[in-house]
């Protein structure tokens, strides 16, 4: 058997892609980018510069603003539920594009947000209903938070006023207790329009292994329900197949993506993008190690140790200058007390093994409790 590379197909086009959701009590967000060639390494293309609207249809227009680079957001808004919203989007080479005119659906309450413990992971889920039997179609998004702590704990610090190595005080930044925050990255959807009750019960929205880093002190996850219609739903089903269900032989074949947004001056011209408009409803929880099973409380975080001996000659200060340059962070005592140059078995640790900084923050978050 010999393997298979099959050749790759690329094109010159780079076609507009707007991910975004009209939110209907709340702050709505658009990113516009361009699609890419499998091959190309690069960072998708950002499209930067654009007048954003969203319109009312025949009532009121609300801008949006670019706070970053192609991400664009609105004023919080509370939209009317009883009519019908889109966005219009202009390029700044003049390109007009709009999406359909759609409603604004409203989304019922998360139920509960719930956890358990598994052999070896843990199981996070969602619950939903809706007694009046009008949403059906779901998608979830989560953002989640965990403390945790630096592999090492730094005593040391280098004093840029001095150029020297000097002992860490209680006012200084907190490099060892440290916070970091994800995203989700696959499209969670669910349905229940083949049930008698519109219900989803325990859908499974994420799993943790059981000595992952997330579990070790605490760990919060923030849940995003959205209701869509069953346009939307179909939309980014197919987006799901794309993108997640690709790369084996009995994996279906990539669709094409039939979105909302059409070019003003050329309706052929494919956009990627379905653009909903929904209210949004949330529910964060917490889980602690005290409730993790007991086997589960024990990780040890790792850190590759490079080596500071100085080398034959040098100085304190020589070496002070090394921790200048920012890749080491000293993590214990790297001299005698008396002074002098280290003694051979003394180590440090690379800057990335204590720093929150270079992996998440060392700020606590507002909602941390």
């Amino acid at each position: 058997m010999e393997p298979y590379a099959p050749e790759v197909i690329e094109g010159p086009n780079h076609y507009l892609v707007v991910d975004g959701l009209i939110n209907g009590n709340g702050i709505t967000t658009v990113k516009l980018s361009r699609t890419q060639n499998i091959s190309e390494e690069s960072m998708p293309m950002a499209e930067m510069g654009a007048t954003l609207l969203l319109e009312e249809e025949q009532g009121a227009q609300y801008p949006l603003y670019e706070t970053d680079p192609a991400m664009y957001v609105s004023n919080s808004l509370n939209l009317d539920h009883t009519k019908k919203y889109r966005l219009y989007i202009r390029l700044s080479t003049g390109r007009e594009y709009v999406s359909d005119f759609v409603d604004v659906k409203q989304t019922p309450p998360i139920e509960k947000v719930s956890w358990e413990a598994l052999d070896n992971s843990l199981q996070i889920y969602v619950s939903s209903r809706d007694p009046q039997n009008n949403t059906q179609y779901y998608r979830w998004e989560y953002e989640d938070t965990w403390a945790y702590t630096a592999a090492l704990y730094s005593n040391i610090k280098y004093d840029e006023a001095t150029g020297t190595i000097v002992a860490r005080g209680r006012g200084d930044e907190n490099i060892y207790n440290c916070w970091r925050s994800d995203s989700s990255k696959d499209i969670k959807l669910g349905t229940s329009a083949k049930l008698s009750q519109d219900v989803i019960h325990e859908y499974p929205i994420l799993t943790l292994r059981a000595l992952s880093e997330e579990l070790r002190i605490k760990y919060s996850i923030l849940v995003k329900q959205y209701a869509l219609t069953q346009e939307a739903y179909q939309y980014w089903e197919a987006l799901r197949k794309n993108t997640e269900g690709i790369g084996t032989l009995f994996d279906p074949l990539p669709a094409q993506l039939t979105g909302n947004v059409h070019s003003l001056a050329n309706p052929d011209e494919p956009v990627i993008g379905y653009v909903g408009a929904s209210s949004v409803q949330e529910k964060r929880i917490f889980v602690s190690r005290d409730e993790l099973p007991k086997e589960w409380r024990y990780f040890y975080p790792t850190c590759q140790m490079d080596s500071l001996l100085p080398a034959e000659g040098e100085t304190l200060a020589d070496l002070a200058v090394r921790f200048k340059g920012g890749n080491y962070m000293p993590v214990t005592e790297i001299y005698p007390p008396q002074g002098g140059i280290a003694p051979i078995g003394y180590m440090g640790a690379t800057k990335r093994c204590v720093d929150c900084r270079t992996r998440g923050t060392n700020v606590k978050p507002d909602f941390w409790e």
